[in-house]
This record gives C-alpha cells, sequence and structure tokens, in this order.
C-alpha cells in the first residue's frame, strides 16, 4: 500500500539538496521518549522572533510506518521554519519492532513534550499544526482526530495538513497494512475518518493526481466527512505529482513543479493566526 524512499537515498538527497537560507535546526537529538527512535529535532527562523511567540508546526515524515528517519528531513524542517514557524521533527517506532497503535503514541509523546519545551525556543504551545506526509499523515490525522492520544492537548491542534495520507484504507489487504495493524482489533477504530466529530480541527488535504501508491480517494473521503460535520476541510491535487513528488516539491530546485511549501505555510498561519491579524498575515 505504501512504499518508502529508502532511508540513505532520503539521507543522501537531504545532504544534496540546497536549504533554505533563515531557517536553522536549533535542537538536535532532544529525548521525547526512551530509545533511541524517541529523539526530536526543532528548526527555528534566524529572524528574531520579536515580542511574541511564533506558532509551531509538528511534521511527521513517512515510510509505510517500517522506515525513515528524521535526518532525511532537514530541507522540509528549514523550508518551513523559514516562513515564519518552529519546527519540530521526531522520530517514531518503526514495524517490526513495534505495530498500531505504538508509533500514534510515539507522535502524542512528541506533541506533548513540544508543548511542554516550544516557549524555550521562541514557540507557542497554545498554536500548534500537524503536518505529515503518507504514513506521517496517517498518524497525524489520527492525533488530530481521535480524541483518545492527546486528550486535552489537542485543543492546542489548530489544524493538520496531510500530504498524500492514508485515512481510509481498510480492510488490511496488503502486505504493507498488514504488518502494520496485525492485531489492531476493529479495523474501522482504527481509521482517521472514524473518528471526525463536530469541533475538529480544520484540514488542507493535499495529493498528487500521478500518486497510485495512496490513492487520492482516502483524502476525499476524509474531507467528505469533515465537511459533514462542519470542519472546513481544502482538497489540493496538484496534477502531474505522484506520492514523493508531493514531498520533494517542498525542496528548493522543485518548487515549481507544485506549491506544496506555499500551500502548507499559508494553511498553518492562517489557522493558527491570532485575533486582530490582518488576513493571510504571515506568523
Amino acid at each position: 500500500m505504501l512504499v518508502a524512499t529508502g532511508c540513505s537515498r532520503l539521507i543522501m538527497f537531504n545532504t544534496v539538496v540546497p536549504k533554505d537560507e533563515g531557517a536553522r535546526r536549533i535542537v538536535r537529538d532532544a529525548a521525547y521518549a526512551p530509545g533511541p527512535r524517541g529523539r526530536i529535532d526543532l528548526y527555528t527562523p534566524t529572524r528574531p522572533v520579536g515580542a511574541g511567540l511564533r506558532p509551531v508546526i509538528v511534521f511527521l515524515y513517512g515510510g509505510s510506518w517500517n522506515s525513515g528517519t528524521k535526518d532525511g528531513y532537514g530541507f522540509v524542517g528549514r523550508a518551513l521554519a523559514a516562513r515564519g514557524f518552529l519546527v519540530a521533527i521526531p522520530d517514531y517506532r518503526l514495524v517490526p519492532k513495534v505495530r498500531y497503535p505504538a508509533f500514534v503514541e510515539d507522535g502524542a509523546a512528541a506533541v506533548r513534550w513540544v508543548r511542554a519545551h516550544a516557549a524555550e525556543w521562541g514557540g507557542d504551545p497554545a498554536r500548534l499544526v500537524l503536518v505529515g506526509h503518507s504514513a506521517g499523515a496517517y498518524n497525524a490525522a489520527m492525533l488530530a482526530y481521535d480524541p483518545r492520544w492527546l486528550g486535552a492537548d489537542r485543543a492546542a491542534i489548530k489544524g493538520f495538513a496531510g500530504l498524500a495520507g492514508p485515512y481510509d484504507f481498510d480492510p488490511f489487504d496488503g502486505p504493507i497494512a498488514s504488518a502494520a495493524f496485525q492485531g489492531a482489533g476493529e479495523a474501522r477504530a482504527t481509521q482517521p475518518v472514524s473518528h471526525v466529530a463536530p469541533g475538529a480541527p480544520p484540514a488542507l488535504l493535499a495529493t498528487g493526481d500521478k500518486d497510485t501508491t495512496v490513492r487520492p480517494a482516502n483524502s476525499d473521503s476524509l474531507a467528505a466527512r469533515l465537511t459533514a460535520v462542519g470542519t472546513p476541510a481544502t482538497l489540493r491535487r496538484y496534477p502531474a505529482v505522484g506520492h514523493v513528488g508531493i514531498l520533494t516539491a517542498i525542496a528548493q530546485p522543485w518548487r515549481g513543479r507544485a506549491p506544496v511549501l506555499d500551500d502548507v505555510a499559508a494553511f498553518a498561519a492562517r489557522v493558527t493566526a491570532e485575533p486582530g491579524s490582518p488576513p493571510g498575515m504571515r506568523p
């Protein structure tokens, strides 16, 4: 169902791709949970924060729930931080060492750590946006819409932006989903669409029309459910963009292929705008 870019290839891509000026990594490998996968990095704009606190983006990467490392996503952290956000990118435990719901639980622990420490780095712990790609978009959607994972901390989630995410994909008839969700119990309870209720955070749901890995119908289904309960949901389908291309379009050399970075940054700025801020004002 989900195909991951090899970790080594992604780290190499992140190493050679030009990075955004105006942003830097300020925290590396902070421990938000025990074990080697319970580590998190933070990125921030280089310009002064001023009198207020910046909104925060927590980015969860994909990789079929069985691969991935935050070390391959510095280009994402710097790109979003250069737009004015404090950006957190955590690792999380992977299949086959764990299965659902461990990777969602790790995401929740990372969000709680960010809320506890964001202000130390100029971030506002009350204004968080969850952003994810592929399996990471699934994890982020579960945190945004299923109150089991974050509890009272869910009130700080002002929006969710999913890139090529799976939100409505049971039964688990493929080897990747079967491995990740083996023993999960009721399949529908694992699906983000099943947990949408009135008051859910607004969403930006972005896909590529050439994505044959996670079908755009997943985003259509989640958007329909959000709309049905009165939550704003924006669908963006980029022409001639595939499953990996929607992610690499965030990198400087490929931004002309799709305005993914612009769309995510504008959405995050809008949903975290403080009262009295001019419309469209960047954080």
